[in-house]
């Protein structure tokens, strides 16, 4: 009672700290999650700010750009002929400050001033030499010390010819750059190295304080780019986590609470299983499965043990049962296979020697001992026979029939363990067309001493025979109950009166010995 008690007290523990570390790491996760979720959030708003400005921009700068093309045919023309229509252009460009005409690397004409001569590459040689469309300057003539955006557009290949339109840009960026807090605080307009921010009249570079980050990005039409100033995204995302906190915790308690419930009678068998595996505490046995006629050994069963240091060995009849209902049974399965195929080199090798292996009806959903086989068996290139014994524990789905199908199209034998014992033995026969039955160990207990299940016996015997499947007697204690089944057919005998389960490491030993005496 006292070791009971300890092993629960145990598990109690063990699900407590699990759910403890659920509930924690739900908490931490989804914390997490909300911070990058922010972060994200913060950085998107950013992005759409400044591609929002630059679209803005480039929706200002257009018609300015298609005004300057239709009017290039002014350019030559005495600046009295064309003054006139160059203040009417103005009067529609509300953004325009004034309108420039050159003429061989003269600026001839002002919509403001009128006649001009002043030398194009000497005052703007950033236009006239260096081939840029925009300049970023101070205005000198009409409302002097003023940003002042020049746009220009030549008409000479040259560039000497063309027009210059002074933009009014301190307008235009008070108007498009008004910065969206908290995520921007300061917005500046780049021209070339040169900068203009917003509620600063001055052209000056734009440098992030220590605790700011920038994000550039650049106009794909015109040669400028916006300058985006603010706080880091991480700060900003970092300051919503305590909002965010109740909703976490309790969450995180929920979860906690579900987990408790969820392993309240699943979690020590798992648990033990899982553990099991990973410890190397189940070993792989096998038992000789002996030909009806001539008493040779014609293959082995593997079988499963489990030797807990814990509660000493379990029962397979106990810990089968349970893996399958933890969904166990397939990682089970997968270490018979690795164990068989280690042994694979001092077993016989020969394709009339036999091999079988115990499979779950859960083990055939989704192809999945298929692609174990594969995986696992295949590539060890086998000699011996492979024996897939489905077991009747859990009636096979429809679906997984076409699984078996592809057994029998690579080689595989098919038996059904345990015949007559569990779920629709008859449909099995006909949908899943076996090549071999196991009789179960029961009826075999009952030759000669129960009339009733003797004759069961005798009709499973002749069903196989008439279907051509193979037959194989479990539980073979007697030589009267070998002879009673030699002499009605059965093809392969099996149980504690040729040989007890043993350790598939010592089989050679056994099957040398067991040679021996047939020829003696």
């Amino acid at each position: 009672m006292q070791v009971s008690q300890q092993i629960v007290g145990q598990f109690r523990r063990k699900r407590l700290l699990i759910a403890s570390i659920v509930a924690a790491l739900v908490l931490i996760l989804t914390l997490t999650f909300r911070f990058f979720e922010e972060k994200g959030r913060i950085e998107q708003q950013s992005h759409r700010f400044a591609n929002n400005a630059i679209q803005r921009f480039d929706r200002m700068f257009s018609p300015l750009d298609v005004s300057a093309n239709n009017m290039l045919a002014l350019v030559g023309l005495s600046c009295a002929a064309v003054r006139f229509p160059l203040v009417e252009k103005m009067a529609t460009l509300q953004t325009v400050r004034a309108m420039l005409l050159v003429e061989n690397d003269m600026v001839y004409c002002s919509s403001i001033h009128g006649d001009r001569a002043i030398s194009f590459s000497d005052s703007w040689p950033d236009l006239a030499v260096n081939n840029q469309r925009m300049l970023l300057t101070t205005d000198n003539f009409l409302l002097k010390g003023s940003p002042v955006l020049l746009l220009w557009t030549p008409k000479s290949l040259n560039n000497r010819s063309g027009i210059v339109q002074i933009i009014n840009i301190e307008l235009m960026s008070s108007y498009l750059l008004e910065p969206t807090l908290p995520w921007v605080e300061r917005a500046v307009f780049n021209v070339a190295g040169k900068s203009l921010e917003y509620g600063n009249p001055m052209i000056e570079p734009a440098i992030p304080s220590e605790d700011e980050v920038s994000y550039e990005e650049s106009s794909l039409r015109y040669p400028f780019s916006i300058t985006l100033f603010g706080p880091s995204p991480t700060r900003l995302a970092l300051m919503t986590v305590p909002s965010q906190l109740p909703l976490a915790l309790l969450l995180s308690l929920l979860m906690g609470y579900i987990i408790w419930l969820a392993t309240a009678n699943r979690m020590s068998i798992a648990w033990q299983i899982s553990y099991g595996l990973s410890a190397q505490e189940f070993m792989v046995y096998c038992q000789p499965l002996i030909n009806a006629r001539t008493g040779d050994c014609d293959g082995i069963e593997l079988l499963l043990r489990w030797h807990n240091p814990r509660q000493g060995w379990v029962p397979p009849d106990v810990f089968i049962p349970m893996a399958e209902r933890q969904n166990l049974i397939a990682p089970l399965t997968r270490f018979v296979i690795n164990e068989v195929v280690s042994q694979l080199p001092s077993l016989p090798d020969c394709p009339t020697f036999h091999i079988a292996i115990n499979v779950a009806a859960s083990h055939f959903r989704d192809r999945a001992i298929i692609d174990d086989l594969q995986r696992l068996w295949w590539p060890a290139n086998p000699r011996p026979q492979l024996v897939v014994e489905l077991t009747e524990r859990d009636a096979l789905p429809v679906v997984d029939q076409r699984v078996v199908s592809h057994l029998h199209k690579i080689g595989v034998k098919l038996a059904i363990d345990d015949f007559g014992t569990g779920h629709s033995s008859l449909a099995y026969l006909k949908t899943l067309r076996p090549d071999v039955l196991k009789i179960d160990k029961i009826f075999t207990a009952a030759i000669g001493t129960d009339a009733i299940n003797a004759t069961v016996t005798d009709m499973v015997i002749s069903l196989a025979q008439r279907l051509n499947i193979s037959l194989v007697a479990e539980g073979v204690e007697t030589a009267e109950q070998a002879a009673y089944l030699r002499e009605r057919g059965v093809d392969t005998l099996q149980g504690y009166y040729y040989a007890r389960p043993m350790p598939i490491a010592d089989f050679p030993a056994w099957l040398n010995k067991h040679q021996a005496a047939l020829v003696a």
